[in-house]
């Protein structure tokens, strides 16, 4: 089931722009629903929709393959893909899966879900890493290393060794520091939650990263992992999988987006696909498209 939103202005209600990140724990992984958008304004960008329904655009390109990047026409219908399956991790503080380019947040009985942007090829953001918030800071300013200026002084953007706080410093006003080299932070830009844009840590819209600075506690216990694959078997005995795009690892990889990257499957992703029950098409269907979206493998014969 679907809800429907047509936009006939610049945007819709705040209120149900947020629905869709707030997930209850019922005892079910796969949380939340569907919803379709249809473009009614000419030079609506991709980009606005995903900032709306609070996601990434690499969220929003993975659920509507063949729909213009940039501008998609008066009249297209886009998914938005608020259904999900929660990471099969511990549910506890916040889970960072970069694959997906989303960050969780577990707090009183709910959990709460923000775009991301991560670490750019070869700035990796951390995966397979257990720490925790160890400070919080407002207004923070950012010393970049000494290959970072470099690397700006390149382009022809010098850097100063401490860039000040402000709504320039592309920390953003607001930062939580994980272990000790990196943060979760705010941006300077209004493009690029949902890609791979920064030196590896984790940016959020101004928003979100204000809110969850205000949610969390130091001491929150932060997991950070690379799962492209989630799959459930849900108590009614459903099996999902949600399938996404894997992290490129090499140049080539990056550069040929045309081809699917391929998988590292583990030993438990491979348990879970010999499950008899698994319709085999279905399954090899999802792994081909890679669309983001949970999809039902053992759906009832009729």
């Amino acid at each position: 089931m679907y809800r429907i939103f047509a936009v006939l202005g610049a945007c819709l209600t705040l209120g149900e722009a947020l629905a869709g990140t707030f997930y209850p724990l019922n005892g079910n992984r796969v949380v939340g629903e569907e919803e379709l958008y249809t473009v009614t304004r000419q030079g609506t960008t991709l980009e606005s929709v995903a900032a709306e329904f609070k996601l990434g655009l690499t969220n929003m390109l993975e659920a509507n393959p063949g729909v213009d990047a940039l501008l998609p026409r008066p009249g297209t219908t886009l998914l938005i893909p608020h259904k999900l399956i929660l990471p099969d991790t511990v549910h506890k503080g916040i889970i960072v899966n970069s694959a997906e380019m989303r960050l969780y947040y577990y707090n009183d009985g709910q959990v709460e879900v923000f775009p991301i942007g991560i670490g750019q090829l070869g700035k990796n953001t951390p995966v397979d890493w257990v720490t925790k918030v160890e400070r919080k800071r407002a207004n923070p300013t950012w010393t970049p290393t000494a290959a970072t200026r470099a690397e700006y002084a390149e382009m022809g953007e010098p850097l100063p060794a401490v860039v000040p706080a402000g709504p320039d410093n592309p920390m953003g006003l607001f930062a939580l520091y994980v272990g000790r080299l990196y943060a979760i932070h705010g941006t300077n830009a209004d493009f690029g939650i949902g890609l791979r844009v920064s030196h590896g840590c984790v940016r959020l819209r101004n928003d979100d990263n204000e809110r969850l600075f205000n949610l969390v506690p130091v001491g929150t216990r932060v997991e950070f992992i690379n799962r492209p694959i989630k799959y459930s078997a849900e108590p009614d005995g459903s099996l999902y999988i949600e399938v996404h795009q894997p992290l490129s690892r090499t140049e080539e990889e990056f550069d040929n987006i045309e081809v699917n990257a391929p998988f590292n499957f583990t030993k438990a992703d491979l348990e879970f696909f010999n499950r008899p029950e698994i319709d085999r098409d279905i399954l090899e269907r999802a792994l081909h498209e890679r669309t983001g979206r949970p999809v039902l493998l053992n759906p009832p014969e009729f």
